[in-house]
């Protein structure tokens, strides 16, 4: 098999129902649904949290966030925040870092949030050239935190513009994109453009060109901005007749939060971002490769962002790092949507935490909620003042809303279920419980602000 392009999207905080092909009424996505249309549709797709920073970092090394210690910033925080002294660690093998070693040109264009320090940045990680901001946009305002700095947009590792131009990120990394993607036609690159939008904000950002265009406000006219953005990227691919050569994975890293009044959706998931909801973790996922992967296919097996790492480097030619433990697994048959194709989380189980707590554990169709004294979530982790949370079990694909609680009538499966979950807390580790698996994260002494 040639090794292919690769092209991967991932947006911020954009719903498992925001999305036409995923049942969307008040978002236009034409080309979205159109690059589903030309592949395969994942629809039990994970990420491994319900927030930006531990979602991304297990997307770029295949790990838990616990694994590699971004599960909670420096600062006690569900995300890193500027100036912080933690970060992905220099030593760890990112994707960029496997397929660079594999002759690949490289390129992040976009949000990168696994550390603003200049050992923690892009450029250290495998990526040939980054354009983007190196935390997220929607960061508390200045009128909170005065001392804090602009939101940089960054070349490489040089501050281009303080404050970046919210509302014209997309366009730019757009822009940018396809500059690369021309540069780099003649020999096999790897393209990652992990989006800043919808975001996180009450009132999400667009250009001009899109400002009052959805049925659905600014989240929508920024919704569909990104799918004009997918349009341009496939756009390019065809122009210069790469399309059978180029893979595109197309995802989000976590799902819609919640606003009064609603903007993004989770449809028909329940819950909403930042905690281990369906809503907060299932994610879209599309995987588009002409003359490799089927038109049209759906695939329902569990899949997560862990499993990118080491699926795009058996495409590439080599295989994810055997020096260290890696969580996720090949899985280029559901990508590929083969027949008979079935999830490696049915033996070993799926689990979801919310920064250091382990809250729930899926395993085949079963999701099992844990039994917690005290379960945390984002209102409350920081005055650790929880409430107590009782188990729970439901079969997903029969009850995708989780309206029948089933676990009376399935005690075989949480008993198994229970003792995979403390499987996890030995390796991987629990609320105030060190796991015997985990890597430090990266640190820096005396961090400094990004500015111009």
């Amino acid at each position: 098999m040639n090794r292919p392009n690769i092209i991967l999207l991932n947006m911020d905080n954009l719903g498992y129902g925001d999305l036409g092909c995923y049942g969307s009424t008040c978002h236009r996505t034409p080309n979205i649904d159109h690059l589903a249309q030309k592949g395969t549709r994942l629809t039990s797709f994970y990420s491994t949290s319900g927030v930006c920073t531990p979602s991304r970092a297990s997307l770029m090394t295949g790990c838990y966030p616990r694994r590699v210690n971004l599960h909670v910033s420096g600062k006690g925080f569900g995300v890193l925040r500027p100036t912080e002294a933690k970060g992905l660690h220099p030593d760890e093998i990112t994707i960029a870092r496997l397929l660079k070693n594999q002759g690949y040109a490289t390129a992040c264009i976009g949000k990168w949030h696994l550390g603003d320090q200049a050992p923690f940045l892009p450029t250290r990680h495998g990526f040939d050239t980054f354009l983007g901001c190196p935390y997220s946009e929607d960061m508390v305002p200045r009128e909170t935190c005065p001392d804090w700095p602009d939101l940089p947009l960054m070349h490489n590792e040089t501050v281009i513009e303080a404050p970046a131009d919210r509302n014209n990120l997309t366009r730019r990394y757009t822009q940018e994109s396809i500059r690369f993607i021309r540069e780099n036609q003649g020999h096999p690159f790897f393209l990652y453009i992990p989006h800043a939008m919808p975001g996180s904000t009450d009132r999400p950002f667009s250009s001009n060109r899109f400002q009052g265009r959805s049925t659905n406000g600014p989240y929508g006219d920024s919704v569909e901005e990104l799918d004009w953005s997918t349009g341009k990227i496939m756009e390019t691919v065809d122009a210069l007749e790469l399309a059978e050569q180029t893979l595109i994975l197309w995802t989000s890293d976590n799902g819609a939060v919640f606003h009064d009044p609603q903007q993004g959706s989770n449809a028909p998931l329940r819950g909403w971002g930042y905690d281990t909801s369906e809503g907060a973790q299932r994610m879209p996922l599309l995987a588009c490769w002409p003359g490799r992967i089927p038109a049209g296919g759906i695939n329902d097996e569990v899949a997560t962002m862990m499993d990118v790492l080491p699926t795009l480097a058996g495409l590439a030619g080599t295989e994810a790092p055997t020096d260290r433990t890696i969580d996720g697994h090949n899985i280029h048959p559901i990508f590929f949507n083969q027949p008979g194709a079935k999830s490696p989380y049915d033996e070993t189980g799926f689990f979801y935490y919310y920064m250091d707590q382990l809250q729930a554990v899926r395993s085949g169709p079963w999701k099992l909620y844990l039994p917690l004294k005290t379960k945390f979530c984002e209102l409350d982790i920081h005055s650790r003042q929880g409430h107590p949370s009782p188990l729970a079990l439901y079969h997903l694909r029969n009850d995708l809303h989780e309206n029948e609680e089933v676990s009376a009538r399935n005690p075989t499966v949480v008993t198994r279920l229970m003792a995979l979950a403390e499987n996890a807390r030995c390796d991987l580790g629990d609320l105030d419980r060190e796991g015997v698996g985990q890597r430090p994260a990266g640190w820096v002494d005396n961090p400094i602000p990004v500015t111009m």
